[in-house]
């Protein structure tokens, strides 16, 4: 996300005294790609518009409530850079196991761990006293099965995205694109 984008964000909101909702659109990208854009504005009309007129140039379109949301899991997602450990990888997993973590995934250079949205703070705050540092821990929503697409939608998904991180109440973007 650019700076400017950030700076005017943080600008826009500690100059006004005005209530900012949290609003949740739902839609299609290229090729049906579900997408969720959670945002959080002082004017729902301003945002949907916006929402909107990005989804229509990418070529997808905005849906209704409900209309991809039962195609993701909000689940808590905690990612730890190996170097950045000392512990082994059993140490680890039976950490994040008994402090409540659902899924214990490793790879070449980051251990994943998932858990439930209710479980996440005490995850989080057993692997904090550890000692153990994090690339990233947020609760996301994942999706329970992806679209591949072709490399004229993959274009048109990628501008998408682009477009709709430009925009200043957009907080999150989630979609079911398989990406390569």
């Amino acid at each position: 996300m650019p700076n400017d984008t950030i700076n005017n964000a943080i600008k826009k909101a500690s100059t006004s005294n005005e209530n900012y909702e949290e609003i949740v659109y739902e839609g299609y990208g290229p090729s049906g790609v579900a997408v969720i854009v959670e945002a959080s504005t002082d004017n729902k009309n301003r945002t949907a518009a916006d929402v909107r007129h990005v989804f229509d140039k990418a070529g997808g379109n905005l849906g209704t409530t409900g209309c991809v949301s039962y195609m993701f899991n909000k689940k808590g997602i905690i990612v730890i850079e190996k170097a950045s450990t000392k512990m082994d990888e059993e140490e680890l997993m039976m950490l994040a196991l008994d402090a409540g973590a659902e899924d214990f995934e490793s790879s070449e250079e980051v251990y994943e761990i998932t858990t439930d949205p209710s479980d996440f703070s005490q995850v989080r705050e057993r692997l904090e006293e550890a000692g153990l540092e994090f690339l990233e821990a947020d609760i996301q929503m994942i999706p329970t099965t992806t679209v591949k697409l072709d490399e004229k939608n993959t274009e048109k998904m990628e501008r998408l995205i682009e477009r709709l991180e430009e925009l200043d109440d957009v907080s999150n973007i989630y979609h079911n694109w398989e990406e390569e």
